[in-house]
């Protein structure tokens, strides 16, 4: 409980540049690529973030790595919303704040795979990032109205909040839970590698990577097209803009992540019942579809767009908790810190170029091209879906976990 609550706060600043986006456009006079190269630079801090923690997971133990993260997130929470006031500011301290993120994500799913077992994992697992998925809700939620009713210096400070929500509740709520220490210290460069000698786990890291890209597009660039699809209806409309319409869209931007919090609960566990091979071919073919086929729909009815973007939120969400617990089953224990550092660094170094890229795409097809500018965006990013497809499917066909756990020797 207290890391699904931890996971909900830390989340709640993840999402702030999305929502806020309309807002800061607007004031800061920002273009597509500017505007993407802030959340690059959150994505990148964020991969960096991932190597360092999972990689000292190993030999320091998860949860002094997690609470001490925790804490620095706290810092650069409060400094984002008390000073990104430019393109330039929001740059360096949104990339701060990825920077500190990692931490509390990583070592947060091997806390999970030290006590749960095997046949309930998934389940755990998905219960994690399914409170992380309603922090990204509430993010653009308070990001959109907040922004829209009083500027977004007021979301800013809302949403930065959240991490010291978190380092408050984390502490007192794992006093009692032990700091295991399983790796070695000192864990040599080509030791790391090792698990990448497993057909299984390469598979795996290269889906998790391709996973990356696509959904880290989408959560930077999704809200941003409802909110000028949903405006541009109100004005065909009613022959005006409204401000209030621009906040609607973003908050409908949130469902997305609420279907990604139903995704995490629900295919996590499917992955338990199922095996999980067949869940992410699923949600990989899923998330292809809706990221080739979503960018050319702003000409069409809102009602035809929004179940298409709560699909698109399902899916590309719904292969996170299973490729996460997938890799703790395919990795001994004393070398996972170091297995999700690889997969962090691959992954999110992917993920970390896609709201740029998309941003530039977005910058050079005409504005009066129809909207392909949106279709080829969204496009891109259904490259990674379809990857992610093919790893799954190359991976050998699996049963059900067994309930085992692993209980490894440890030192306190």
């Amino acid at each position: 409980m207290a890391l699904c609550v931890s996971r909900f706060g830390a989340s709640l600043a993840f999402m702030v540049h999305a929502g806020a986006l309309p807002a800061t456009l607007r004031a800061w006079g920002m273009s597509g690529g500017e505007a993407g190269a802030i959340q690059t630079a959150f994505n990148f801090g964020y991969a960096l973030s991932l190597v360092v923690s999972s990689w000292c997971a190993d030999s320091l133990g998860a949860k002094r790595v997690f609470l001490w993260s925790s804490w620095a997130s706290a810092a650069a929470g409060l400094a984002f919303a008390l000073f990104a006031r430019s393109p330039d500011s929001a740059l360096w301290l949104f990339g701060l704040l990825g920077l500190t993120q990692g931490g509390t994500y990583a070592p947060s799913i091997m806390l999970v795979a030290q006590g749960v077992a095997a046949n309930r994992r998934g389940a755990a697992v998905g219960w994690l990032l399914a409170a992380g998925s309603l922090g990204y809700f509430a993010s653009i939620a308070l990001a959109a109205a907040l922004s829209d009713a009083i500027g977004y210096e007021a979301a800013f400070v809302a949403c930065g909040l959240g991490p010291l929500l978190a380092a408050l509740v984390v502490g007192p709520g794992l006093r009692h839970r032990p700091n295991r220490v399983i790796g070695a210290r000192g864990l040599r460069l080509r030791d790391a590698f090792a698990f990448l000698a497993d057909r299984r786990s390469i598979l795996l890291t290269a889906g998790y990577t391709a996973h990356a890209w696509e959904l880290l597009g989408m959560w930077a660039w999704l809200p941003a097209f409802l909110t000028a699809t949903l405006a541009t209806a109100v004005t065909n409309t009613s022959g005006t803009g409204s401000g209030g319409a621009v906040a609607s869209g973003l908050w409908i931007a949130g469902a997305i992540h609420l279907s990604g919090a139903l995704s995490s609960l629900t295919m996590g566990r499917a992955s338990d019942r199922l095996g999980r091979r067949a869940v992410l071919v699923a949600m990989g073919a899923m998330g292809t579809v809706c990221s080739v086929t979503i960018g050319w729909m702003g000409a069409l009815p809102v009602w035809l767009i929004l179940p298409v973007a709560a699909l698109y939120g399902f899916a590309a969400l719904g292969d996170s908790p299973v490729l996460s617990t997938a890799m703790t089953e395919a990795t001994p224990p004393d070398r996972l810190g170091a297995a999700l550092a690889v997969r962090s660094i691959l992954g999110f170094g992917a993920g970390g170029v896609a709201p740029l890229a998309v941003g530039l795409v977005l910058d050079h097809v005409p504005p009066g091209s129809g909207g392909a500018g949106w279709g080829w965006g969204f496009a891109l990013l259904g490259v990674g879906g379809g990857m992610a497809t093919l790893c799954a499917a190359l991976l050998s066909s699996d049963r059900p976990a067994s309930s085992s756990v692993s209980r490894p020797h440890h030192r306190s």
